[in-house]
């Protein structure tokens, strides 16, 4: 499914990822010498957010805080000064990594899979219940359930 983040997947996610990083790096992280740990925190979540949008059915979670300062504390050397592109793109890459996704397009999936192929049997055993067999109905609205979440980008 496409909602997995196996070995190719996750290329192809760090392929979409790596431009919203550098995008996200030049909007919120342009002054960030004296930055609190709140401040960095806060881009950090904005910058989330982003990617989430960008991606799509994908969710990534919010890190923790303390994931976030491991990471900081790990990857920024240069105390005193801005954080670079490179330094914000490893933080990124490990707390994104470390954090996983939140599998909501994989409920919506199922619930739709499952979930509308049930209602229209329903519905046609109350309207019309002679109309189509239900061995040639059940699949034909399976098949175009599917086919409606790979074009909406679902799965």
């Amino acid at each position: 499914m496409g909602q997995s983040l196996d070995k190719s997947g996750n290329e192809q996610k760090e392929k979409e990822i790596e431009p919203m990083i550098a995008l996200c790096y030049d909007k919120y992280f342009v002054d960030s010498k004296n930055w609190t740990s709140a401040d960095f925190y806060h881009a950090v979540c904005q910058t989330v957010e982003e990617i989430n949008k960008t991606i799509g059915s994908t969710q990534f979670r919010v890190p923790q805080t303390s994931t976030l300062d491991r990471a900081y504390q790990k990857h920024h050397r240069g105390k005193g000064k801005s954080l670079t592109k490179e330094e914000f793109q490893k933080i990124l890459q490990e707390v994104i990594l470390d954090t996983g996704v939140t599998n909501i397009g994989a409920k919506d999936m199922l619930f739709y899979l499952f979930g509308v192929p049930a209602t229209a049997l329903f519905l046609k055993q109350r309207l019309v219940p002679k109309l189509i067999p239900n061995e040639a109905f059940i699949p034909l609205v399976t098949s175009a359930t599917v086919f409606l979440l790979a074009k909406l980008n679902k799965i």
